[in-house]
């Protein structure tokens, strides 16, 4: 087998695996970070895989909303729902989604489709960077180096109530509680 054929093989089968993907019988190839392949769809199948998403996300599905928001928000200007991708996110960041809330926590940093909010901000992030953001823990740190103290204080209280609320439901659950039974994640 020449050189050319064995680098083509691998390729092709890169190709054809994204294909296969598009195709909602085939669950075994869809990507694991990415649910409804808004990124992979052609401008044929674009509004069924946008419709599809749809659905899911209405229907709860986190990472649906997730995507959906982030379709909203990354599209052109002339295409941009911020709205939309504003009600995707907080649903998917209510349901502790961390990539959810780091976009939402930049959306209210820049002011995009929100009024800017440097405490609903960080406080946002930080709750990305509990829930497993490395990214929004970094985005934390350089807002809080822009912020004023008195807004950081702010901010710090908020954080803390909230832990302190967690907190307090983790101990009212009973010690053999089920783990269907654990608290929800942060907000």
């Amino acid at each position: 087998m020449t050189l050319v054929r064995r680098l083509l093989i691998p390729v092709s089968l890169c190709f054809s695996a994204q294909l296969f993907a598009l195709d909602d019988s085939n669950t075994l190839l869809l990507p694991s970070d990415e649910r409804c392949l808004l990124s992979l769809s052609s401008t044929e199948s674009a509004a069924q895989a946008l419709s599809q998403c749809s659905d899911w996300a209405a229907q709860g599905d986190r990472q649906a909303q997730f995507e959906l928001g982030q379709y909203w928000l990354k599209q052109p200007l002339e295409r941009q729902d911020l709205p939309q991708a504003l009600h995707w996110l907080e649903l998917a960041s209510l349901q502790g989604h961390a990539e959810a809330q780091r976009l939402l926590g930049l959306m209210y940093w820049q002011g995009q489709g929100v009024d800017g909010n440097n405490v609903q901000a960080y406080v946002i992030l930080k709750m990305a960077a509990v829930n497993g953001s490395d990214q929004a823990m970094d985005d934390a740190d350089h807002l809080a180096e822009q912020m004023q103290r008195s807004e950081l204080a702010i901010a710090t209280q908020v954080l803390g109530d909230i832990f302190r609320r967690y907190l307090d439901e983790l101990q009212s659950l009973p010690a053999n509680a089920p783990l269907g039974a654990q608290p929800t994640p942060l907000p």
